[in-house]
């Protein structure tokens, strides 16, 4: 069980944006430890819902009159300075702590806080683990990036010493947490808006590794030079994993794909063979993610069978390679790829599944990464018969950088390859809808609003 000693001091705990994705699990575990909370939020959402029917209260809008009896505030990232109930909090000497420094508490809390971070694949990852730590019973307590069917949910509260946390690089908020064990799974250039370089990055992740313990654990992808460089910053012990690197503690041999893309393969441990193991998700990046899975649970202790049964039984996190349906005999999928790596694993994985043409929509995601990586972008999208971008979906920025989706199209046409831009969704639905052929494939690509064409294209 954890140890809340460090919160016991607080009674009543208010989370400003309460709604968010990490947010919410926060809220159920304080509710589940005994803490009064309350929250507000901007937005009504399924997760405020939720939250309400498990009996925390939350208010849409401003909520000024819990804030007043709590004994401290809890805010994301997303609020702003001037927001009314943050500035209250200060007029009252009410104790504010951001999410992320939070977070950080509840980390502390726990004897074993197994953190997945990475450019790629955290989501995915973190929920292969929650899934094999259920199978085995521990009952962990579990936060993730995305809705898990599993969890019916982003989050789950359980009983015991282990919990099960996606850590993320962006403004280095995973160097606020209290590992025991870290998984990372690789290190790309993203989040250059913050980082401004990739020698950054690698400087932000041996900072992250030396957050272990002499008798912690560090998992990592041995095909990749940028976690090999980081394994110098930590007296933890470090397992490894790769399918290039042969001499990698866990390897994946005589991978095979099934009609939807679904590899097989069998696992070595230190050059004995382990177990076969197959998954329900499409990709060899997703054959990546469950050897970093299966290392960790190894090392857990974790039954093989448990572990094997797990892996089959994930079918994916909401956004990750996922079905939404079909029209005239064509199959739509959404994912969350937001980036040129992501990008091409996706199509990769494309690419072991039948189908006469694919087609993809793809939304950018921010200007700056647009700006950075626009000719990474070009590149990994003519991997696709069909290409529609539509507008840059901005998230956190203005456009500063002279950049529009009209850009990536001109670069995808000097490589060769066709590409149509298409702002308005209502158009993008009728053209693929005239254009597409039955046994066709349609994904819809990016971290923003792309997602609701798929349920456009399947209803209309």
């Amino acid at each position: 069980m954890a140890n809340i000693d460090e919160l016991k001091q607080y009674k009543h705990i208010h989370l400003i944006g309460i709604g968010g994705v990490s947010m919410s699990g926060i809220a159920e575990i304080l509710h589940s430890w005994g803490f009064i909370v309350t929250g507000s939020d901007a937005n009504e959402s399924e997760t405020t819902e939720k939250l309400k029917k498990n009996h925390i209260p939350v208010t849409i809008g401003h909520d000024l009159a819990n804030l007043e009896k709590s004994n401290l505030v809890v805010y994301s990232a997303a609020i702003k300075k001037d927001d009314v109930e943050l500035v209250r909090a200060k007029e009252l000497n009410i104790p504010i702590i951001e999410r992320g420094t939070f977070l950080g508490i509840l980390t502390k809390a726990f004897k074993n806080t197994i953190c997945v971070s990475g450019t790629h694949g955290k989501t995915t990852t973190t929920s292969m683990i929650s899934l094999c730590f259920l199978e085995a019973c521990k009952d962990p307590s579990i936060q993730v990036g995305a809705y898990l069917k599993q969890l019916d949910g982003n989050y789950r509260v359980g009983n015991s010493e282990y919990f099960i946390i996606e850590a993320c690089e962006y403004v280095e908020s995973y160097l606020k947490l209290f590992p025991r064990t870290e998984v990372v799974l690789n290190i790309d250039n993203d989040h250059l808006d913050y980082f401004g370089t990739l020698e950054n990055i690698v400087k932000s992740f041996c900072n992250y590794v030396k957050l272990l313990p002499e008798n912690g654990l560090l998992v990592t992808n041995w095909d990749d030079p940028n976690c090999r460089l980081i394994t110098r910053n930590t007296l933890a012990k470090v397992v490894t994993y790769g399918i290039r690197s042969e001499n990698a503690n866990f390897v994946a041999r005589n991978i095979v794909f099934n009609n939807n893309g679904f590899p097989t393969f069998d696992a070595y441990y230190n050059n004995n063979f382990y177990k076969t193991i197959s998954l329900s998700v499409p990709g060899i990046h997703n054959v990546l993610n469950a050897l970093a899975c299966i290392a960790v649970c190894h090392e857990y202790g974790l039954e093989k069978e448990d572990i094997k049964n797990a892996l089959f039984k994930y079918t994916g996190a909401h956004r990750r390679f996922e079905y939404k349906g079909s029209f005239d005999n064509i199959n739509v999928y959404d994912d969350y790829g937001h980036h040129p790596t992501e990008i091409l694993a996706t199509a990769n994985a494309l690419k072991q599944k039948k189908y006469n043409h694919s087609w993809v929509i793809f939304q950018p995601h921010t200007y700056s990464r647009t700006k950075t990586l626009l000719n990474d972008f070009a590149n990994v999208l003519t991997n696709f018969d069909n290409i529609i971008v539509t507008d840059i979906y901005a998230a956190r920025e203005n456009n500063t950088y002279d950049i529009s989706s009209k850009d990536l199209v001109e670069k995808i046409k000097e490589l060769g390859h066709d590409a149509i831009y298409i702002s308005d969704f209502d158009d993008i639905v009728k053209y693929v809808k005239e254009h597409a052929k039955p046994t066709d494939i349609v994904l819809t690509l990016g971290a923003g609003t792309v997602t609701n064409i798929g349920p456009m294209l399947v209803r209309n």
